[in-house]
Formats: structure tokens, sequence, C-alpha cells
């Protein structure tokens, strides 16, 4: 069984169950002041295997699923073995590190709730970009005409979700995203240049010029 599977199947599996036991939800939910007040460190982490609804948890997993086994079979392209492994390390990790500055900014916020896996997805997307810039993204349904490089949409995705991040209001924490995509990108450079010896980011690189070059 693959990670990515195993993942998919834990998180439907607890979302569902919180779904319908609000005294596990509120348990296991992102609160900041829980985290400031009694020290509750691992909400960064459950919060990440619970979602708002049905339809929340349905489109999160559907992209994690195709994007992430195609991602972990990159990892163990990549580091060998021991590539499911950082692949795991990177999704869990992702899960806190996208929440980091949301904690900074509502750490004593009584109001703020947080909950879902889209940092983490965020980060397995944006390192399917990362190691293919010039494969076509789109939205999920639109025709494959509509595509365009995959560097071109992140940037695209990055921008919009700052712009709603800074104008605020609705439910959804566009700074987990936002986090989520980098830390993934950051955290994959990182552990290749130190375990394989790969610098990934001259690939990645390399990739977008030649794509001008063609322009």
């Amino acid at each position: 069984m693959s990670v990515t599977l195993l993942i998919l199947i834990v998180t439907s599996i607890v979302s569902i169950v919180a779904l319908k036991n609000e005294q596990l939800l509120d348990n296991l939910i992102f609160y900041p002041p829980a985290v400031t007040e009694r020290k509750q460190y691992y909400r960064f982490f459950t919060c990440g295997f619970i979602h708002a609804n049905i339809p929340h948890l349905v489109f999160n997993m559907y992209s994690f699923w195709i994007f992430g086994e195609y991602v972990e079979i990159l990892f163990m392209s990549i580091f060998g073995h021991m590539g499911r492994w950082y692949y795991l390390l990177m999704y869990i990790t992702a899960l806190a590190v996208c929440l980091l500055p949301t904690y900074a900014k509502n750490k004593d916020n009584y109001y703020y709730r947080s909950l879902g896996a889209s940092g983490a997805v965020s980060a397995v997307i944006f390192v399917f970009i990362f190691l293919n810039p010039l494969q076509g993204i789109g939205l999920i349904f639109l025709p494959r005409e509509l595509m365009i490089p995959g560097f071109i949409f992140g940037f695209l995705y990055l921008a919009i979700s700052s712009y709603l991040d800074k104008k605020g209001g609705g439910n959804i924490n566009h700074s987990a995203h936002i986090w989520g995509a980098i830390y993934g990108i950051i955290f994959l450079i990182v552990t290749a240049w130190l375990f394989s010896g790969i610098n990934l980011l001259d690939n990645f690189l390399l990739s977008v010029k030649s794509y001008f070059s063609r322009s």
C-alpha cells in the first residue's frame, strides 16, 4: 500500500467519524488558544485529519490522490528506499508548518478555528509543479485546452491566495495554502541537496528558461 493511499484512508475515516462526533471534532480542530494556554501542540497535526463536511473532504482527498501518487514515486526515484519516509515526513510536517503564521496571528483569538488537510495537500501539489514545471495544469473538470504550464498556474494560485488572504473574510485559510506550498518546495530542495546531492532548483530554473526560449 502506498503512503498516499494510507494517508487518504486514515484521513477519510477520521473525518467521517468526527463529522458524527462533535466532541471528537472539537478535540482535534486547530484552536489557537488551546495551544497557547493548554499547550495542546498536537492540534497542529490532528486538524489535518478532519474536515468541515463531505465535499471539503472529497475535494482535498481527490486533489491529494491525483498528485500524491505521482509525487511519492518521484520521491522514491530521488531518495531510493527512503523516498516514502521523506514523503511522509514532508506531509506530516507540512500540516503543522503551514499553520504557524495562522497561529502567530490568532494565538489569542477565541473565535478562530481551522481544519482540513489543504496546507499539506498544497505542499504535495507544489512539489509536483516544482518537479514538472512545464506540465499542463488546470482546474478540475476543465478541458485540456485550458491547461497552462504548472509554474504559471502555481504563480497565479499563490498570487490569488495572497490577495484573498489579505482581503480576509470567508472560511478558507488561504495562509495555510500559501505556506504549505512554499514549505513543500523548500523541504524537497533541502532534503534532495543534503541526502542525494541533487540540485533540484537548477533543474527547475532550466526548465522554465527553456519554456521562455521556445516562446
